[in-house]
């Protein structure tokens, strides 16, 4: 008989998720100020993507291999807790340093460190609520994490504001970052790793026995449900090689936008590791960690293939404002592309007061999801706030005063709530319990690789579709929120009660 894990009472929960404030507190600063940062140190517009690819490139290697890793550790320190540590102190003090970046290249440095220094905090605290959790717990657990990205994100969001309210220094000579950007970093690095600090020493770990003993025999084995013969590799290795060497080629001999190289060498490098899994079989060597993340990737659930279409247009289009919202914000409704200028620096301000407003939004919807959960299921509910998510972006467009974008942030916040629970939920019961960390690694692959291809193409479009204006960028974002609403109801789920309709129970503690 499978032992139930013994739920855990409201503070044990709030202590295992509390690092999540910390976390996003890195998170927010780095989304919120990032474009400021680079066009403060002289980037050109079109030259904001390819600076942005820290982020996508460093998740795509660090996830699941953080998540392989923390899978099959179990030491005096935990399982997952000693990622939470190792990540939290590289992450302080890349916060630290970014705001004293002098030139382009040190800042673009810095973001991968930062990035990823993040990951390996972030990735271990989704498993760590499916280690932890039974599961009519989970969802809330996944509620309380998404409670404290929200107020964590407000908080950092609005410090710079906050700071040129009480007199530090908004605007400073060209090429140099302002004192409200360097204070509001410092700030960040301190509450990010006493957050997370708090979460090691507070929280406790299953050991592998415990968890095996509370996980079904069915769910017991760490091995793929099924693996592909050398053949099978090669022949998807060149599925992916002959176009990525063809498009590169192509690139080169029209002298097409550099950026593209960001597609096609990624498109590359997954055909290569494809290649080196057929030389493996060849070889017939032992398996490794890389053979497990890419066996289990093949072997995903069919639901995680079917979300990860949903993710891929979501998170193109949270990209695609992250990256460009400060610049279509001060040039449209503020009207001054000078970093230098007061103009510039306090609609840089504002903007970081509307990422704290969507994420106060998103705290307020978590709250609402399950109710909708409850009447409408889990499909209708995430296609309806996507939606919200596509109004709140095309609102740029029509809103020409910018008090009026606090609106608009409104329906991202329903989309960004929704995002970061909703699609975990579908994911409920179909992922092994030894596998959870490999698993979630590999499932951020597709909030990873829209990133790439935003990177990719954003500044093309722009350039060559909009004249060059980072508004439309916005409204490329609410387009792709609508293809991922449609793409929600091809989603098939188990008919099993939501484990969102715990959520209900996070109201009353």
């Amino acid at each position: 008989m499978i032992n139930e894990k013994p739920h855990l009472s409201f503070w044990e929960i709030w202590n295992m998720c509390f690092g999540f404030l910390g976390i996003q507190f890195g998170f927010a600063l780095q989304n919120a100020n990032m474009s400021r940062i680079f066009q403060t140190l002289g980037a050109d517009m079109d030259a904001i993507p390819i600076l942005w690819i820290a982020g996508p490139v460093t998740g795509l290697m660090v996830q699941p291999i953080v998540g392989y890793l923390s899978d099959n550790t179990w030491n005096r320190f935990g399982r997952r807790r000693p990622y939470f540590l190792v990540g939290a102190i590289f992450t302080s003090l890349s916060l630290v340093v970014m705001p004293h970046s002098s030139v382009l290249w040190m800042a673009a440095g810095m973001l991968w460190i930062l990035d990823a220094s993040i990951n390996i905090s972030m990735e271990p605290f989704r498993a760590f609520v499916g280690d932890n959790l039974p599961k009519k717990q989970q969802a809330k657990g996944y509620a309380m994490q998404s409670f404290f990205i929200g107020i964590g994100a407000v908080v950092a969001s609005m410090l710079p504001w906050i700071l040129s309210q009480v007199g530090v220094s908004n605007v400073a000579p060209e090429g140099v970052i302002p004192d409200t950007v360097r204070y509001a970093f410092y700030c960040g690095a301190l509450v990010l790793f006493i957050a997370v600090g708090w979460t090691v020493i507070r929280s406790k770990e299953y050991s592998p026995e415990q968890l095996q003993a509370f996980t079904p025999k069915d769910q017991q084995s760490t091995a793929s449900s099924e693996e592909m013969s050398q053949t099978q590799w090669l022949s998807s290795a060149w599925r992916w090689l002959l176009p990525a060497i063809v498009a590169s080629a192509l690139v080169a001999w029209f002298a097409l936008d550099k950026q593209l190289y960001i597609l096609t060498f990624a498109l590359m490098a997954f055909g290569l590791a494809q290649y080196l899994m057929a030389w493996r079989r060849r070889q017939q060597a032992k398996n490794s960690g890389f053979d497990t993340i890419m066996n289990d990737l093949f072997a995903m659930p069919t639901i995680m293939r079917q979300l990860a279409w949903v993710q891929f247009f979501s998170w193109f289009a949270l990209f695609a404002m992250w990256i460009y919202t400060t610049a279509a914000v001060t040039s449209h409704h503020f009207g001054s592309e000078d970093p230098s200028s007061n103009l510039y620096n306090e609609g840089a301000n504002w903007v970081g007061v509307l990422f704290a407003a969507y994420n106060g939004f998103a705290a307020l919807a978590a709250m609402m999801i399950p109710i909708m959960v409850k009447n409408w299921g889990l499909k209708l509910t995430h296609s309806v706030n996507l939606l919200l998510g596509a109004f709140g972006l095309a609102s740029f467009l029509w809103f020409k005063e910018p008090k009026f974008l606090l609106l608009s942030m409104v329906g991202v916040g329903f989309a960004w709530a929704s995002i970061l629970s909703l699609p975990y939920a579908m994911l409920a019961g179909c992922l092994p319990m030894a596998k959870m960390g490999v698993y979630m690694g590999i499932f951020n692959f597709f909030i990873v690789i829209p990133q790439l291809l935003a990177a990719s193409v954003l500044g093309l479009l722009l350039r060559y579709g909009f004249d060059n204006q980072p508004l439309y960028s916005l409204i490329i974002g609410a387009v792709a929120f609508v293809i991922a609403s449609i793409l929600v109801f091809r989603v098939r789920l188990n008919h099993q009660p939501s484990p969102l309709t715990s959520l209900k129970e996070k109201a009353h503690g």
